[in-house]
This record gives C-alpha cells, structure tokens and sequence, in this order.
C-alpha cells in the first residue's frame, strides 16, 4: 500500500494505486512539443524531483517531441521504482509542421504501441490511453476499431489497462462496451467544464477522470473571480485552480506539466491549499 503526502491521496487504476497528484511530461519536449529541450539536464531533474517528491503517475506519449519525452523518462528513471507507473497515449502522430494528425488504423496502433514500449524500455506498459478527436477537442464517430485493437494487444499481455482520450460520453461507453477503461484524459478545468456530468458518471463508476489543460494549457487561466478567491487566500490563481480540481471530485487525478522543479514544487504545493465551501461556491460560478 502506498502512503503519500502528497495532496489528494492514491486513486486505483484497475489494479495500479497511483498518487492523485501526478506528473505530465509534455512541456519536457521542445516548442510546439518538437525537438529536444534547450536545458536536457533540467529535464532529467524535473523528473527525478517528482519520484523523489513521491509521484507515482507519469503522463507521456511517444508523439511528444517524437519520442523525446519517452527517451528523457527512461534515461532519468529506469531502472523504474515498483511504485511509479507510466501511462501514455496513442492515436496521433506528428508531422513536419508540428501537427497532431490522427493515427488510428489498426497498424499505426500496433506500431505507436511497440515504439512506447521500446523507448520506454518496457516489456508491457501499464496503460495505453486511445486519443480521440483533434487539436480542436473531441469529434463524433465510433471508436471500435481503434479501441479493439488495443483490446487485442492487451490480451497479448503488451498493455495491462486501457483509457481513452479528447473522447465524447458516447465514445466512452462505446469503448467500455469492449473493454474495460479505467480513465478518461479529457480537457477541463475552473472555466471549461464540458465534462460536469462526465465527471460525476464516472466518479460513481469508479472510473479515474484525469484532466490535460487543468491551468488552462496554452492560454492560462484568467478569471476576475479566481483572482479575488487566490488574493483573498494569499495564494497564486494557478494554486487555487489545482485546489478547485482536486476537490471536485474523488476520481480527478492532477497531471500537471513543467519544466521546472522549483514549479513542481509549487505546483504540488498550491494544490494542497484549503479551501472553504464559501471559495467553492465562488469558484463554481466561474464555469457556469
């Protein structure tokens, strides 16, 4: 069992118990995600800072960089500690211009998921999420053949659990009608709040939500309320906005990205901030 003090507590993948606060890997890569980055030994540090730190969940794609993020995990941290497990994602490849086209035919799926296990220097990863959609966000359309692929490459022991990514309610029971999915990796945060009843449907499911963009990604949150709750706090918004997600809901997992220890630090840190039902009501109206 593991013990934490980290803010939130553990959550249970499947079978895989992981610290609610987590680590996503994506800002280790160059701009635009592309290329290796500018400090390679920072880095390294950022990760060895979040295992030290007690993370044990790590958010990683092969197409980050390509490549890059994978090859800075393995070489910051495997041999990997028994306690840490890594989850990635499949379904987009990149391109010369920086793009995320899709990849979801069943060969690129097969392909995408050797060349994770290969840079990550493993010989079956803990969980595979299927993105969905584009850059834009989530898109209608079945995910059956790109989800029973990856069923059929867990059967074969290459990946112990699934998940799915930028995915619409009915592509998530679509999917869970093939195989069991333990998260869902969807854009939320204080102000974009799509995913409301997605979140308490699954909470009672007791399936993980893990939220990509929880500061607002690209464009940082900004919010005339959140700032009167973070002054009023003496705290920064962005520590007010981890704190707002990790009680929202029990089955939320925080991944985070930077390039910075001293900002995993901070993160970590504002995340653990109190906050009254008087803030949370506040708060809420920021989405609604």
């Amino acid at each position: 069992m593991i013990t934490t003090s980290l803010p939130g507590g553990t959550w249970t993948l499947g079978g895989l118990t992981v610290t609610r606060f987590g680590y996503g890997a994506m800002q280790l890569a160059g701009p635009g995600v592309m290329g290796p980055p500018a400090d390679r030994d920072g880095a390294l540090a950022v990760l060895r800072t979040a295992v030290e730190l007690g993370i044990t969940h790590i958010d990683t794609s092969a197409a980050y960089g390509p490549l890059v993020t994978n090859e800075l995990i393995r070489e910051a941290l495997h041999p990997y500690p028994e306690a840490l497990h890594i989850v990635t994602k499949v379904g987009a490849n990149r391109d010369q211009q920086g793009g995320w086209p899709p990849a979801r035919d069943p060969e690129s799926l097969r392909r995408s998921v050797h060349e994770n296990l290969e840079t990550l220097g493993l010989d079956v990863l803990d969980l595979v999420n299927l993105r969905l959609g584009d850059a834009t966000g989530p898109r209608p359309g079945s995910v059956a053949e790109a989800f029973e692929t990856l069923a059929d490459l867990q059967r074969q022991g290459l990946i112990r659990h699934l998940g799915v990514s930028n995915a619409t309610a009915e592509q998530v029971a679509e999917a869970q009608a093939i195989a069991p999915v333990v998260c869902v990796q969807n854009m939320y945060n204080l102000a974009h709040r799509r995913d409301d009843e997605l979140i308490d449907a699954l909470a009672g499911q007791g399936v993980a939500y893990v939220p990509f963009f929880p500061l607002g990604g690209f464009s940082p949150l900004q919010s005339s309320v959140l700032s009167r709750v973070a002054a009023r706090l003496e705290a920064t918004p962005m520590s007010v906005a981890l704190a707002w997600l990790l009680r929202r809901s029990p089955n939320i997992l925080l991944i985070p990205g930077t390039s910075s220890a001293a900002h995993l630090r901070e993160n970590i840190a504002g995340a653990a901030l109190s906050l009254s039902d008087d803030d949370l009501v506040e708060l809420d109206t920021i989405g609604r």
